[in-house]
C-alpha cells in the first residue's frame, strides 16, 4: 500500500462528502469509539483494529456522553427499579 495514494484518496472521499478536513489516524479513533458506544466485545474490537494490548484499546476508544447517560440510566434502574 502507498501511504501517499491512501492519504490522498482519503482527501477526495472527506472533500466528496463534504466533512472538515481530518487525519486518517482521527478515522481509527472514531472506528473505534463506535464500535465501544455499540456494545461490541472489546476483543472483537482489537482484532478488527489490529491490536493485541488492551493498552491500544483505551487509547484509542473515547467514553463519549451517550455512554455516560446510558451508564447513569442502567445504575438508576438497577437501584431503583426505573430507567428515569
Amino acid at each position: 500500500m502507498d501511504p501517499r495514494a491512501d492519504l490522498r484518496e482519503w482527501k477526495e472521499i472527506l472533500a466528496e462528502a463534504g466533512v472538515r478536513d481530518v487525519r486518517l489516524h482521527d478515522a481509527r479513533h472514531t472506528a473505534a469509539t463506535i464500535l465501544l458506544v455499540q456494545g461490541v466485545d472489546k476483543r472483537v474490537v482489537m482484532d478488527l483494529m489490529g491490536w493485541s494490548s488492551e493498552a491500544m484499546l483505551r487509547r484509542y476508544q473515547h467514553v463519549v456522553d451517550e455512554l455516560r447517560v446510558e451508564a447513569v440510566r442502567k445504575s438508576t434502574s438497577y437501584l431503583y427499579g426505573t430507567a428515569n
